[in-house]
């Protein structure tokens, strides 16, 4: 499984952002698909996480901002940031869990600073 994410820059305190995230290879179905991030100073820790039903699941600081997705096939997810705060800053990565087996994409940088 190969994870391809794009979509970070740089944005104005209470701006947006929409991440991609392109999946390849042999995923299943039931893939749980999601987002993390690296504050800085900090250790990765998720952001948003979205299950094969399509139930999805923040962390307390982005609810209400972020919203993820994913598409029909289940070969992308996308993660919408709106209201992007200073403290948002940092690497973002996609991730995938499927069967006891994780992927990782490489980080996409998102840079809030006025």
């Amino acid at each position: 499984v190969q994870l391809q994410a794009c979509g970070g820059g740089l944005v104005q305190p209470g701006g947006s952002l929409r991440l991609s995230c392109t999946v390849s290879g042999n995923v299943f179905g039931d893939a749980v698909m999601g987002w993390y991030r690296q504050p800085s100073g900090k250790q990765r820790e998720y952001a948003a996480l979205i299950l094969a039903d399509g139930a999805t699941t923040y962390r307390d600081n982005v609810k209400g901002r972020f919203t993820v997705s994913r598409d029909s096939a289940r070969s992308m997810v996308y993660l919408q940031m709106n209201g992007l705060k200073p403290e948002d800053t940092g690497p973002y990565y996609c991730n995938v869990w499927q069967r006891g087996d994780e992927y990782w994409g490489q980080g996409t940088q998102v840079t809030v600073s006025s």
